[in-house]
């Protein structure tokens, strides 16, 4: 029997808003069969198109079979690499289960469940970054099916703020809409994304606000550095003891990028992303690392459909999975470029793998070719 070759590779970027790209790429094989993964690198777009064509055209007529292996060989220096890597992998799963006729999770061998936990992230659709603009949006998550929000609430803050007077005036803005939203949702969970704005003295200051907020997790508040390993795990400490979670690991590479923080006990929750971490195998590996270091597993997942649609099945394989993040409500694109049947939509905070093989969905390559950018 002649073995199914990889016959094209293809990568296509579209523009979504003026402030969002998103990444496809595209795997055809020689029966005929297509996969689709997701490498978006928001304002990473130039970088992603020059290093795709080395690693895809490597690919061409190799065997289906030694696909994923040479995935798992392939140097990742950088999250671009990363994203490549982790959007065939991707792709070549989406294959497996449309060529088995099931979900990437029952191939994967480790389907557990149908239905998946989430929560909103409104930041990207928040274009009112006032308090009452979070607050809103925040209710609109609410209405639209969700029972968790995370907000990245300090824009004005910045690392140049060298000690806590620099900053108390940026945090007091950031903290006023954590503030707004709390009081908008209720006791439903709110989580906070800091995107490694924070010194130590600053961070220590968002945690203590976050416990008298009760907000679920503080998320990234320091970049994540082997020199800062020592100051996330007393800040952790610091915010257990107020009932606050620490969270972070959004942009780790493989197993070995996650492993020094799970080692050093910095957090409570790490955040693998399926677009960075190299692959389903290798996001099944970060789990159990986790897991053994007792640590809750929650995906990042701030990108466009088919990243969320590779995420809820990658949640699905897990025992004990934590809130999947869906990038609420930043464009009706989310849903327009897929074609029918698409996502199923949210309810009561969670949403249910589709029924398609796969991945579950699949672009309208019309829908595609229109919004299509060139590098």
């Amino acid at each position: 029997m002649t073995p199914d070759r990889i016959a094209a590779v293809s990568l296509t970027i579209a523009r979504i808003t003026p402030k969002t790209q998103w990444a496809f790429v595209e795997l055809e094989m020689s029966s005929g069969l297509r996969g689709i993964g997701e490498a978006t690198e928001l304002g990473r777009e130039r970088a992603l198109a020059e290093s795709f064509p080395g690693i895809a055209n490597s690919l061409i007529g190799m065997p289906e079979a030694m696909l994923r292996q040479t995935i798992g060989q392939m140097e990742l220096p950088s999250l671009t690499e990363a994203a490549i890597a982790s959007a065939l992998d991707q792709a070549s799963w989406d294959i497996s289960g449309k060529r088995q006729g099931t979900s990437i999770a029952a191939a994967a061998g480790s389907q557990r469940r149908t239905h998946v936990g989430v929560y909103a992230n409104i930041n990207r659709r928040t274009s009112d970054r006032s308090p009452a603009g979070f607050a809103a949006s925040a209710l609109d998550a609410i209405m639209a099916g969700h029972e968790a929000v995370k907000i990245a609430p300090f824009d004005e803050v910045t690392r140049r703020d060298a000690t806590l007077a620099d900053a108390r005036t940026a945090i007091y803005g950031g903290l006023a809409r954590v503030r707004a939203v709390r009081q908008a949702i209720g006791d439903r969970r709110l989580m906070v994304d800091c995107h490694w704005r924070f010194n130590p003295d600053t961070a220590r200051y968002v945690v203590d606000a976050a416990a008298e907020l009760g907000l679920h997790w503080v998320e990234c508040p320091l970049s994540e550095t082997e020199d800062h390993l020592k100051e996330l795990r007393s800040l952790r400490s610091r915010a257990n003891k107020q009932g606050v979670l620490l969270a972070g690991c959004e942009e780790m590479i493989r197993r070995k990028g996650f492993a020094p923080f799970l080692a050093a006990e910095t957090y409570d929750v790490v955040m693998p992303d399926v677009k960075y971490a190299g692959g389903i195998e290798e996001m099944l590996a970060i789990a159990e690392l986790a897991e053994r270091h007792s640590v809750q597993l929650s995906l990042h997942n701030p990108s466009g459909p088919i990243c969320h649609a590779i995420s809820l099945q990658f949640i699905a394989m897990l025992e004990k999975p934590d809130l999947l993040e869906m990038q609420f409500d930043e464009t009706p694109l989310f849903d327009e470029l897929l074609l029918e049947p698409g996502l199923p939509p949210v309810a009561s905070g969670g949403a249910t793998l589709p029924s398609v093989s796969g991945c579950g969905v699949a672009l309208s390559p019309t829908k595609l070719r229109s919004l299509a950018v060139s590098q």
